[in-house]
């Protein structure tokens, strides 16, 4: 038992020292590529100029070729309101009188009355009631605001010229790490001068926003507080 014990605290610490020393880790979904290696220059003929070594003085700096790097402007602000309220009431009422039967309203004994009792004001009149009423509220409301900067690459170029971009941006702060991730597609003309376009003019974004680490793991709830919020809870 000690052994155990024993086994199991230096579990504990180990767990607990690699958690603080833990570095970022990489997605390899948002992981850059590289650009294809161009072509082989060819041998110099003597001239004076030489293909492959000349300088663009006007060259267009914005991103359009796969492994160029572009600049996401986070902009994100999302607000949803929603309210639902039902009321539902019903009342049913059916009546029938005691009919007339040959001349006279049937009256009986009811089953199992002891035969000289009175008991004859049974008769065939129906009488029925029901009432029912149901009422429900509910509202919900959510707030969400991102903004910031993150530099991605351009990992494809579509036919129509089209810019797939993906990225993450990872930083470790004390005893965490928070991940920013990103992928979308970018139209060539919403990119600025600067080489810069907002998150707003991204098409198919992914946009995640997550971290690890103890202030995190304070943040989760543990596995048996999730069963009891869950729906597989019977009560």
């Amino acid at each position: 038992m000690r052994r155990l014990i024993f086994t199991l605290l230096a579990a504990l610490l180990v767990y607990s020292l690699a958690g603080c020393n833990s570095a970022p880790k990489r997605d390899p979904e948002y992981a850059p590529i590289r650009p294809a290696l161009p072509p082989p220059l060819p041998q110099p003929n003597g001239a004076i100029f030489r293909a492959g070594y000349e300088t663009a003085w006007f060259e267009n700096l914005r991103a359009r070729r796969v492994g160029d790097m572009l600049t996401i402007k986070l902009a994100e602000r999302m607000t949803a309101n929603k309210a639902a309220k039902t009321d539902v009431k019903k009342e049913n009422e059916n009546a029938i009188s005691n009919p007339t039967l040959l001349g006279s309203t049937p009256q009986f004994n009811a089953p199992g009355i002891i035969p000289l009792a009175s008991n004859r004001d049974n008769s065939l009149a129906f009488d029925l009631q029901s009432s029912h009423q149901f009422g429900g509220e509910g509202s919900s409301e959510q707030s969400n605001l991102l903004q910031g900067d993150i530099t991605v690459t351009v990992v494809e170029v579509l036919a129509n010229g089209y810019l797939m971009v993906r990225g993450e941006k990872r930083i470790g702060i004390n005893q965490g790490n928070e991940y920013i991730r990103l992928s979308g597609l970018v139209r060539p003309i919403d990119i600025d001068a600067d080489n810069t376009v907002l998150s707003t003019r991204l098409a198919d974004p992914t946009i995640v926003y997550v971290g690890d680490g103890a202030v995190a793991d304070a943040n989760t709830l543990g596995w048996l507080a999730r069963f009891f919020v869950s729906a597989l809870f019977p009560f």
